[in-house]
């Protein structure tokens, strides 16, 4: 099925401008989002993602190139115009405790209504639905005051929803949140991209949950610039080795998880009943600094471990065999 796109950028050139001249974050940068998608945006930090989103909002110029918005080059929009198209949310804790939830939502209604405006039954009727979408309409008519981190990102949410805008775009939505709230979070977004066929931008460090919900990814480095695709096109095209600049930490492309490079001084093979209980028992051993080998490279002088269960973890060495009845036992035996 064709998808439609909402916003275009062409050999674009992104950074700032100062009395002192121009400063070039990325250059030579094209890409497309498209209604119905959530795209995460994913880098190092200094990596230019801030930069990026500032550049998408319009919150700062385009140094060359060309980005379009539903077909017409953004610079041409007015602000009003561009507060009815991009929705922006923030990780900036604004001060709005003061307000009810209701109140709040009620804010996204001034690019149509205007800042003095009444609501009108409309109005009233969207704030309600972005209410019951996001899940917190039971909080309507409670101050922002007294909401969780999370119920507070979901009324940010609802407040970008009810400007009927086809781009939102989210800097670090779940920056804060406990893990409950990020998946909450995550889930929600890539929901209301498909039922209300938005396209949804957001960057983010959490990796696990992005690659589990984001329907495309964008890798940004100061390396390789912003490479662009389906999650899964990119994960198994080894991409995500490029994303952060460094050589003490690998991506674990089984587990969709970074880890840091294990330099163990000893070497050890591995066997285990199930893959579960393989990948425990060599996060362990790889924590105390042995290098897991396959069963396979097992010989004579070299130390074996068969974990059978997690209470039964049998240690063959030197000829002679030991058995562990927990993690915290094997741990407590020299290995070498």
């Amino acid at each position: 099925m064709k998808k439609t796109t909402v916003i275009t950028a062409t050999n674009l050139c992104i950074g700032y401008r100062t009395h002192k001249g121009e400063t070039h974050v990325h250059d030579h940068l094209s890409f497309a989002l498209y209604r119905g998608e959530l795209t995460c945006l994913l880098g190092a930090n200094g990596a230019g993602k801030s930069t990026l989103l500032r550049t998408l909002s319009a919150s700062q110029p385009v140094l060359s190139g060309e980005l379009t918005l539903l077909g017409t080059p953004l610079h041409r929009y007015s602000e009003k115009e561009r507060s009815r198209t991009i929705g922006v949310v923030l990780t900036d804790k604004t001060q709005t405790g003061g307000l009810t939830v209701y109140e709040l939502v009620a804010l996204g209604r001034q690019p149509h209504t205007g800042f003095f405006g009444r609501l009108h039954h409309h109005d009233h009727h969207l704030i309600e639905n972005a209410l019951h979408s996001v899940g917190i309409d039971h909080k309507a008519h409670s101050y922002m005051a007294e909401l969780s981190d999370g119920e507070k990102q979901k009324a940010m949410i609802a407040k970008a929803l009810v400007q009927e805008c086809p781009l939102i775009i989210l800097d670090e939505p779940t920056a804060f949140l406990d893990v409950v709230s990020r998946i909450e979070i995550m889930t929600l977004l890539h929901r209301l991209a498909a039922e209300q066929d938005k396209a949804i931008l957001l960057s983010t460090h959490d990796i696990e949950q992005a690659l589990v919900l984001a329907d495309k990814l964008w890798l940004l480095s100061k390396e390789k610039g912003l490479q662009c695709g389906v999650t899964e096109d990119l994960i198994l095209h080894h991409q995500m080795d490029t994303l952060f600049p460094h050589h003490d930490i690998r991506f674990d492309y089984h587990h969709g998880v970074y880890y840091p490079t294990v330099n163990g001084k000893q070497e050890i093979t591995v066997e285990a009943s199930d893959e579960v209980l393989l990948h425990w028992t060599i996060n362990a051993l790889n924590r105390h600094g042995y290098t897991c080998l396959p069963a396979e490279a097992k010989n004579a002088d070299r130390t074996h471990l068969a974990a059978l269960s997690a209470d039964r973890l049998i240690v063959t060495q030197k000829g002679e065999t030991h058995i562990c009845s927990s993690f915290e036992e094997l741990l407590s035996v020299s290995l070498v």
